[in-house]
Formats: C-alpha cells, structure tokens, sequence
C-alpha cells in the first residue's frame, strides 16, 4: 500500500479510501466486519462514512470497527442531508452542524473525526456560516479538518476565500464525483485542489457499476442500482456511456487488466487524486477494487483510457487553444 500526504495536514493516508456506505444496508454487519478487516490487512487507514447512510447504521457499525485501532485510522463523515422529520433537521446551517457532530460522534464512538464533510452546498445559508461553524467544531476538538462534498469549483474557492480573510480553518479535502463517465470534474475542481493543495478523495470511481464490465449499449444486468434507482438512472442516462463501458471493458480485457481495478487505478493516476473511495457489498466486490493496487498507470496508458470517453470542454470553452 502506498501512503500519501493529505492536503497540507500532515496526515498519511492510504491510496484507497474505503466507503463504508454499504455497511448496515446491502452488507450485514458480519460482511461488513470481513471487508474492513480485508482493507485493514490491504494496508487501508481510511475510511469515508456520512449521518444519513442507513439511517446511522453505518456509522454505528463502523464504530465499533474502529474501537480498537481509533489512533491507527482516519475517519470522515458527513453532514447536510434530512435526518428526521423536522424542518431544521438538515442542511449546512449552525444548528444542523452542531445538531449533527454530536449524533456522528455518539454512534461511531469516537472524541473526534478526522475530517468532516458537508454533504453539499446549502442554498439556503451562507457559506461563511457554515465556514465558521466549522472553525468552531475545530477549536472544540471535536473534528480536525473541514471538508466538502459534491461542491462546484466557486462554492470551494469562495470557503477559502473566507477562511483566509478570517484566520478560520479551510476545507482541507474534497470529495468529488468522479469517473472516466464523469470527468466533469477535470474541468475546474481537480485544477483548483492542485492549486490549493486540497486533498481528494473523489467517490464512485467505477461509474456507480457502470465500468465494471456488465453494462454496454447490448446488456444490461437484469437489476442494480443503474436499474433500479431512479437517481442513478438519470445519471448515467446517456448512450455514449454504455458505448464506453463497453469499448473500457474491451480494452481492459484485451491488456490484461480487470475492468473493476483498471477503472479504479485510472482514477487514482489523475495528479490531484489523493484516494478514490471504493465501496463493496461483499468480499469478492472488494477484491476487484483492491486490484487497482496492482495496476501502474503510465501517461500512456492513461491517455489511451481517457481516449474512450469524450473530454469536457475547458473552463473558458476555447477549445481553439488546444489546436496549437
């Protein structure tokens, strides 16, 4: 396992970051326990959570995971999304935040988590208010490092902007979505982490099942998430994205790779990519991800992978430039 460096806090992380979504929903607790195990003897220290995930059941399974080997481990959740009935049961306001830490805290069984996420953008409050509810959780000791999720490149460079003008701790890590499916995010937030040295840990790297090897424009598996759930069904919609499983499928087939380790290593070869986040329901789901760990991804290679799926335009749209 290779460690690296996270952002500017000093912290070594392993180059996988293990999602723990499916713990106490598509995986039971004895599965669960087995795949942690897994990625601890896999030399994995990191592991990515969030309040809502089952309702809580992953956190709190999660918890006692950890209970032995907490100094060993880093560990995130997540804050924003409704947990109850009531109104101000969500979103990245003070209440929410304070409401929040105090519940992850409790069902993971822990004094403190070592990043802490919000989920995504609140329309609704200002982004200095949740800046500084934040930097206040940071003075209690009660998270080490901010961080944010699913935020647009001038969500995160207006955070910074204001944690600079105020002395308050930045957003040290972002998670965003990320895939050779969903390469929206080359165009400027990965370019902005580099710039501000911001670590990224970015999720869905196998394009929510997409690149594993069972989807193309001529087959479908008879039900999964791209199946059944409405939200992933309208993600990965469009057409040329079975046309580039397919054809990545292919291409891994005909290297010698595993679709499933090939997707996750070309990830992990973007320059500002700190850790992909690999989930599994199960032990042999896992396996394909822990593959990636095998797999060097030259600038070649990566260019002929990033062949297969069309390139995002530019920030600035001027593709006229790349003529020269």
């Amino acid at each position: 396992m290779e460690y690296k460096l996270i952002g500017n806090t000093g912290i070594m992380v392993s180059s996988l970051c293990f999602g723990t979504m499916s713990f106490g929903g598509d995986a039971d607790e004895v599965t669960s326990a087995a795949m942690f195990h897994r990625c601890r003897e896999a030399g994995i220290n990191f592991f990515d959570c969030a309040d809502v995930y089952n309702n809580g059941m992953s956190e709190e399974i999660l918890g006692q995971f950890i209970s032995d080997c907490r100094e060993e481990v880093i560990v995130t959740s997540k804050v924003y999304a409704p947990t109850g009935d009531d109104v101000n049961a969500r979103g990245a306001n003070r209440k929410h935040i304070m409401f929040g830490i105090e519940k992850s805290l409790a069902r993971l069984k822990t004094d403190y988590l070592d990043f802490y996420f919000i989920h995504r953008f609140d329309d609704n409050t200002p982004i200095a208010e949740t800046v500084r509810a934040l930097d206040d959780l940071v003075k209690q000791g009660k998270i080490l490092y901010p961080a944010a999720s699913n935020f647009a490149a001038w969500q995160i460079a207006k955070a910074l902007g204001i944690a600079e003008k105020e002395s308050l701790s930045r957003f040290e890590c972002i998670q965003p979505m990320y895939s050779l499916v969903k390469r929206q995010a080359e165009v400027e937030i990965l370019p902005l982490a580099e710039a501000e040295n911001l670590g990224v840990i970015p999720y869905s790297p196998l394009g929510a099942g997409m690149l594993t090897g069972k989807y193309g424009p001529t087959h479908k598996p008879e039900s999964g998430r791209l199946i059944d759930n409405q939200i992933y069904k309208i993600r990965y919609s469009a057409e040329w994205m079975y046309d580039t499983a397919d054809d990545f499928t292919n291409f891994a087939h005909q290297h010698g790779f595993d679709p499933i380790g090939l997707a996750v290593a070309w990830v992990a070869s973007h320059p500002a990519v700190t850790a992909p986040i690999i989930g599994a329901r199960n032990l042999d789901q896992l396996e394909g991800s822990l593959k990636s760990l095998q797999i060097k991804i030259s600038p070649d290679l990566r260019d002929e992978i990033s062949g297969l799926s069309p390139e995002p335009p530019p920030a600035t749209d001027r593709n006229d430039e790349r003529a020269k």
